[in-house]
């Protein structure tokens, strides 16, 4: 049993440990202090080397004192681990990246989307460094809706900002990141601070821009070079990144068909070969005896493949020689949706054709087209139905107003 007792002006610790007489100083002239301390020993004593007072006891003990006690229930001081610093910004983005490009190398995304991701990217870092923000905890949804305002004044400075639509895709690549970041615990206990607002390119005032006759007829006129490009947009409908990535495998000029997974929707589609397009593809294939392998859409100035942006100037090129306002390649894809509709396709048709559902070929394509307004108004007038107009109904039609004033 120990005690505190004073030796002169200082207190000591005294007793029998371990059968043998302990005295030794507390350095101390406090009397409270060296009892505290004492009884602070014995506790840790009694609690063996797994004791957190060891800590505090080494902390107010005097060096010897404090290691005679700890060596004698073989007390070692474990290392302390350091605490994982907190998950900033640049750490999501290294993250999201790597699992991006993953999904790049399988198959599931594209170089073309990452691009725009990047940027979002970007450009929201360079933000976050006007507040000197960078761990993910700190980034509130208030500092997204500032966010929000800094890049569509940055948006709308631009010629060409539509009205900085652009925004709501920032939005919606954000809270994707944001979404990644939870699924990945980087971001613990806190809702995603990127709200979702609309799905980006829902414009219920745009729209499918279908070119005309003399549009098309021009854009042919103008197309040059660029005529099988021209014709591969013009007769399948291809998306852009599919039209420039389209190989010869997918090809068959004997059966006259066009058979290709979509990139975007992962969509089977079978397109018949239209025969102004089949008499370009054989004339092609002749000229270049190209491999299973190889692009069907070549630059014509380097020769080698095309790219996406690289058609979607050209494209535009296009347009500026022919004199015809916003041409791009998607257009293309609206112009055939509605040809078909004007030729008695059904929705369904048209979106197997092009790989898309059919709600989305009834919302965007089949308004333009008034011929189906003018069926859905003829079925509408029809007298046929559940509710036929009644024989007596048209006799009193028929019957002269009374004279008179009515009583």
């Amino acid at each position: 049993m120990l005690s505190a007792k004073k030796r002169s002006t200082t207190w000591r610790v005294e007793g029998v440990l371990n059968k043998h007489y302990v005295r030794l100083s507390l350095k101390t002239r406090d009397a409270s202090a060296a009892k505290k301390s004492v009884s602070e020993i014995e506790l840790a004593l009694i609690e063996g080397a797994d004791s957190r007072r060891w800590l505090e006891l080494r902390r107010i003990l005097p060096e010897a004192t404090f290691q005679f006690f700890a060596n004698g229930v073989g007390w070692k001081e474990k290392p302390q681990i350091a605490e994982a610093p907190a998950p900033t910004w640049a750490d999501l983005v290294r993250e999201f990246s790597a699992n991006f490009k993953r999904k790049i190398l399988q198959g599931d995304r594209s170089e073309a989307t990452w691009r725009r991701y990047e940027l979002t990217c970007s450009t929201f870092t360079e933000f976050l460094k006007g507040p000197g923000i960078s761990r993910l905890q700190d980034i509130s949804r208030r500092i997204v809706e500032d966010y929000k305002a800094h890049r569509l004044e940055a948006i709308l400075k631009r010629k060409h900002s539509r009205g900085g639509s652009g925004l709501h895709l920032d939005v919606a690549i954000l809270h994707g990141v944001f979404a990644f970041a939870i699924d990945v615990e980087l971001l613990v206990g806190k809702i995603n601070p990127v709200k979702f607002e609309k799905y980006p390119g829902k414009n219920p005032k745009g729209g499918a821009q279908p070119f005309t006759n003399e549009e098309l007829g021009r854009l042919r006129n103008a197309a040059g070079r660029d005529l099988l490009a021209f014709l591969l947009l013009r007769h399948t409908g291809l998306r852009g990144f599919d039209a420039t990535d389209i190989r010869w495998s997918e090809i068959d000029l004997r059966e006259r068909m066009l058979c290709r997974v979509t990139h975007k929707r992962q969509k089977r589609v079978w397109v018949p070969l239209h025969p102004e397009l089949q008499f370009a593809l054989e004339a092609e294939c002749s000229e270049r005896h190209p491999k299973p392998g190889d692009h069907v859409l070549i630059n014509p100035e380097t020769g080698r493949p095309m790219t996406r942006p690289r058609l979607y100037q050209r494209t535009k090129a296009i347009g500026e020689r022919a004199d015809v306002t916003g041409a791009h390649p998607h257009r293309f894809r609206d112009t055939l949706a509605v040809d078909m509709l004007l030729k008695g396709a059904s929705p369904y048709d048209v979106a197997k054709t092009l790989g898309d559902t059919v709600a989305v070929v009834e919302e965007h394509y089949a308004p333009y087209v008034r011929e189906l307004r003018e069926r859905t108004r003829r079925i509408i007038e029809s007298p046929e139905g559940l509710e036929k107009p009644a024989a007596d109904c048209t006799i009193i039609a028929q019957q002269p107003a009374p004279k008179g004033r009515l009583q």
